[in-house]
């Protein structure tokens, strides 16, 4: 029983949804694949022991009520305040079998089963009504084969578990949702195709559908296939270019690239060295009081992947605005093309950003054209470079690393994550520990 709940573990991802297509014709429309190996099946499994057992220290169950006709009577029956006490496993094994399921071996459950049972006997002759408070203790083999399918359900499991096993599935399936949602911006994870089972991994197809405003995006052009995947980590994450875009359309809907810089954080940025010299238009108008910056994303960001990175192009409005004036004293749209590589060390999300093309294409300033025009286009040209750029991912490395952590992934033992940028899609592959603080999570709401 343990293990059969605890595989659910293994196949948290799997959401079933209303329509599934068989896999390979389910690759197009996948913008997300979690495969997930033989040596992380094993820690699932180890981890869960604990959980399942703890669940069924104290089980109730509903009251069953019958009768049957026989002879010239009826024979009427209940049996109520149905518990399940101090439930323990001796041994458990496991396999994955190939495009089958999975077998699973238990040895030496034991159990004890408390109740009443209500019976009794009505004829023309004699009624008779008993009950009987009864106490058992019961020790039994397991054998079960379930197996993963595609319906209405999340994962067909033996009957015995089948309840438990659903409520870790959805649980687990929440968790992943809430991972990847923030605010107004959601998704859709459920699954595109009954999952694919390997004698060394499991591997389910997911719609990595952005929701943002009651409007979902669309998905069919996947470049997903299981070569791309290997078998040496525990944990594989495939992402398709086609879910990470309509992320960024909507953090960019959502003002989620509006930054406002004033006091010693924009005196500090302008103290970067470069080559251009300071025009003197910009030394007075810092020096003025007051001074705030105001940067946004003027249109929604485009970004691709390649073996070299993640590719984003932005435009992006850059304002200087004074307590003295009510117009900016300096506006610029600056077009510029970043490849970004992310790596997560010490439970901080890493970004390294590389300008392959900038250029400032609208300038204006409260002083009209001038001769020193080309001075400051220029001198912006490189600060955006050596400035706004560092500046951007000054930002974003502790605000991502702050979602992430609202979601628990700081609590996870993550051993040696990779983030591999390919064409069109990125490969994040990882060892880990499975972290308690989610068994104990699913354990409240189990016995809650």
């Amino acid at each position: 029983m343990e293990r059969s709940a605890a595989l659910l573990l293994v196949l948290a991802l799997v959401n079933i949804s209303c329509c599934c297509l068989d896999p390979p014709a389910a690759y197009g429309f996948t913008g997300a694949v979690c495969r997930l190996t033989y040596p992380a099946a094993v820690v699932l499994n180890e981890k869960t022991t604990e959980v399942i057992q703890a669940a069924f220290q104290h089980a109730k169950y509903p009251s069953v009520e019958g009768q049957r006709s026989i002879g010239f009577g009826t024979v009427k029956y209940g049996f109520h305040n149905l518990e399940i006490h101090n439930l323990s496993i001796g041994k458990s094994e496991f396999e994955l079998k190939e495009n089958e399921g999975i077998g699973i071996s238990i040895s030496n459950v034991s159990a004890v089963f408390k109740g009443t049972i209500n019976y009794g006997y009505g004829s023309w002759l004699l009624d008779l009504k008993q009950s009987v408070d009864f106490e058992v203790e019961s020790q039994i083999d397991l054998v079960i084969n379930p197996n993963l399918y595609c319906g209405k359900g999340k994962v067909a499991i033996c009957k015995e578990i089948n309840n438990v096993a659903n409520i870790l599935a959805d649980f687990i399936q929440e968790q992943a949702e809430q991972f990847l949602s923030d605010g107004d911006i959601g998704v859709d994870i459920s699954v595109t195709s009954s999952p694919i089972i390997k004698s060394n991994y499991i591997e389910s197809y997911h719609k990595g559908l952005v929701i943002y405003n009651n409007t979902k995006s669309d998905l069919s052009t996947s470049v997903f296939n299981p070569s791309q995947l290997t078998e040496n980590r525990m944990l594989y994450f495939w992402i398709s270019d086609g879910f990470l875009e309509p992320l960024m359309s909507a953090a960019h809907h959502d003002g989620r690239f509006n930054r406002n810089i004033s006091g010693t954080e924009l005196t500090d940025l302008f103290q970067t060295e470069l080559s251009s010299a300071r025009p003197e238009s910009l030394n007075k108008w810092l020096s003025s009081e007051g001074p705030m910056l105001k940067a946004r994303s003027v249109s929604v960001p485009h970004m691709w992947t390649t073996t070299e990175g993640t590719s984003v192009r932005a435009v992006a409005g850059v304002e200087l605005l004074l307590d003295s004036q009510d117009m900016p004293a300096l506006y610029f749209e600056t077009d510029v093309t970043v490849v970004v590589n992310a790596s997560y060390a010490e439970k901080k999300l890493i970004l390294k950003a590389t300008a392959e093309r900038i250029s400032i294409t609208k300038m204006s300033t409260s002083e009209g054209p001038t001769e020193m025009e080309e001075n400051l286009r220029g001198y912006l040209q490189e600060a955006v470079e050596k400035m706004g750029i560092p500046k951007v991912i000054s930002y974003l490395e502790p605000e991502l690393t702050a979602l992430m952590d609202e979601q628990g992934l700081n609590l996870f033992d993550i051993i040696n994550p990779e983030v591999l940028p390919q064409d069109g899609y990125v490969i994040v592959q990882l060892d880990f520990g499975f972290p308690q603080h989610l068994l104990v999570e699913f354990l409240k709401r189990t016995l809650n």
